[in-house]
């Protein structure tokens, strides 16, 4: 006479078997990379394309630009102004047009002007300031004007001036001007990522 139970061994394999496949089942496309993202490493990157001369030239804590890769005070006197933009009869705007002019070797771009000093990368010494300092100043809406991470990432991504970085023209000297250590899809893939993360400053 034949029986219809099942044995308990076997049971047992079918109910491990029923149970593993709900598991998986429900997993599937929910897979999250175990390994935490390095907000960290990925600003240190941000961090050396601010204070590589391109960037720092304008973001001085000085009353004047510099220039060059040796960040020489900008020749001719040139000083801040009040609002970051030269001053009266001696304009940034009067020199440094929409576009580069290598014919003189006058480096352009939009609304060309000095950073804020809220946001200076140097020192009173001229000296680039610590990755934690710029850092916490980016990071600083009070002195970022406003800027929550989604609109640090887009300025990074679109403003005229910081794309200039990447293409800066030809120097006086008729040598073409020295890049950022990052191109510019790294640099916004990197602020993206720090973005991300939280925006964390090192200690």
């Amino acid at each position: 006479m034949s029986s219809n139970r099942v044995s308990a061994p076997i049971l047992a394999a079918l109910i491990f078997l029923c149970t593993a496949g709900a598991v998986v089942s429900a997993s599937l496309g929910k897979y999250e990379d175990p390994r935490p993202v390095d907000g960290i490493a990925a600003w240190q990157q941000v961090y050396s394309v601010l204070v590589s001369p391109r960037c720092i030239n304008c973001h001085t804590a000085s009353n004047y630009p510099e220039q060059g890769d040796n960040r020489a005070r900008h020749f001719a006197n040139v000083v801040r102004g009040p609002a970051g933009t030269g001053v009266a009869g001696f304009r940034c705007v009067t020199c440094h047009q929409k576009e580069n002019a290598d014919s003189t070797g006058v480096p352009g771009g939009k609304n060309w002007h000095l950073a804020p000093l809220s946001m200076k990368w140097q020192d009173t010494n001229d000296q680039p300031l610590s990755s934690a300092e710029v850092c916490r100043a980016i990071t600083d809406r009070a002195r970022n004007g406003g800027l929550n991470g989604a609109a640090l990432l887009k300025h990074h991504t679109e403003e005229p001036l910081v794309l200039w970085a990447w293409s800066p023209g030809r120097g006086v000297d008729g040598a073409m001007r020295t890049l950022p250590p990052l191109n510019h899809d790294e640099f916004v893939a990197a602020t993206k990522q720090w973005v991300d993360a939280g925006m964390p400053c090192p200690k």
